[in-house]
């Protein structure tokens, strides 16, 4: 072959591989934007992504919002500034599915509990279609095949929790600084022991507390077993759940907890140690105040004995599919007779002595009792109003 020969053919080479590579730039720019469209579609009109860029080992979506519908306590359902998802080699050689795994950067997550205490996330994705590309998207999600997730691991998050169940509008607690890991998700089916841990910090008003959970989860069968301990959490955020309406308001404390949370088979076993310290209260208006539906005088008198700490030992159980239960109540009844039993009030006398003090005396009390979820008369044979 001629030298000119040669060099056409050299010129030819030159040309194909120019057109292949900018045909591969145009052809991975489509296939990101298909990506970037399903992945929308699954998510929903209310989601956006700024943009997703392909690693050599891992996909990154970055900018990703899911906006809050109408009638949501937060503007925003979900944001993370990134995912980055970093599949595994063995799941291209099986029928199962394998992602070795999920980091996201910096996400922000809003939470309602709703007034019958259900806890509701990700409005619309996780809890229905809002249009008919939604459906269709989650439907053919839920027939997919399993898809294993080595580990989830979420840096420097936030998130809010609304809750209906105690005020309305809905209390807000916040937490920030989550640094959380999950091992083992098997999505959609979500069976399995999924192991996890939690660090955070719990804001207050005048102080800011920790947060500290660990365990494992099986969503599946709704077992579990949940370690979590909070430390100097500001007790002005809590207040809501222990002090009712007419009861002495709190000025100053914080709450420390130890909890042990067990759930098999629908039943809740979940030992606990609760601790307050610093307790202040907002100036008395008669000489019969209540905390916790306990007389603010013996609160007080036993703060001063013992270095303004109360430590209560209590139990938590019950059968958590059983529509008369209820976490909060429980919670409450639990913590105030333990206090009761530290404290030394005698709640059986307490109780009788309604019908003993003058009518104004006797409503004061009636009122406190009532106040803690009615469960001083309920426990004592009380009936509680419908």
């Amino acid at each position: 072959m001629d030298v000119s020969k040669r060099r056409r053919w050299a010129l030819i080479a030159l040309l194909v591989l120019v057109v292949l590579f900018v045909g591969g730039i145009v052809g991975f720019r489509v296939a990101v934007g298909i990506l970037k469209g399903k992945i929308v579609e699954v998510l929903g009109p209310d989601s956006e992504i700024r943009d997703i860029r392909l690693g050599w080992s891992s996909v990154n979506l970055e900018g990703l919002r899911i906006k809050g519908p109408s009638g949501w306590p937060a503007a925003d359902a979900l944001q993370a500034e990134r995912v980055a998802i970093v599949p595994s080699l063995r799941g291209f050689f099986s029928r199962q599915y394998r992602i070795r795994s999920i980091t996201i950067v910096k996400p922000y997550l809003s939470v309602l509990r709703t007034k019958e205490g259900k806890f509701l996330v990700l409005p619309g994705l996780l809890t229905g279609a809002t249009n008919e590309g939604q459906a269709e998207a989650l439907s053919s999600l839920a027939t997919s095949p399993r898809v294993t997730v080595g580990r989830v691991t979420l840096e420097d998050g936030v998130v809010e929790l609304y809750d209906a169940t105690v005020v309305e509008p809905p209390l807000k607690i916040r937490l920030e600084q989550i640094n959380a890991g999950m091992r083992n998700v098997v999505v959609p089916a979500l069976k399995g022991k999924s192991w996890f841990e939690l660090t955070g910090v719990v804001k207050g008003v005048q102080r800011d507390g920790r947060a500290d959970i660990s365990g494992w989860v099986e969503v599946s069968t709704k077992n579990s077993s949940v370690k979590t301990q909070l430390r100097s959490v500001d007790l002005l955020v809590l207040q809501p759940y222990l002090v009712k309406p007419g009861e002495t308001a709190v000025q100053k404390g914080t709450f420390d907890l130890d909890l042990q949370s067990d759930v098999s088979n629908n039943q809740l076993n979940a030992p606990g140690k609760a601790t307050i310290s610093d307790l202040e209260f907002t100036p008395a208006e008669s000489g019969l105040d209540t905390f916790m539906g306990l007389p603010r005088r013996a609160v007080l008198a036993y703060l001063m004995r013992n270095e303004n700490k109360i430590t209560v030992d209590f139990v938590l159980d019950g059968d958590i599919n059983n529509p008369q239960f209820s976490l909060n109540q429980t919670f409450t009844e639990r913590l105030a007779f333990g206090m009761a039993k530290v404290l030394g009030v005698d709640l059986v006398g307490m109780v009788k002595g309604v019908g003993t003090l003058g009518q104004k005396g006797g409503e004061a009390v009636g009122q406190a009792g009532k106040g803690t979820g009615g469960w001083l008369w309920r426990l004592f044979g009380g009936k509680k109003k419908r």
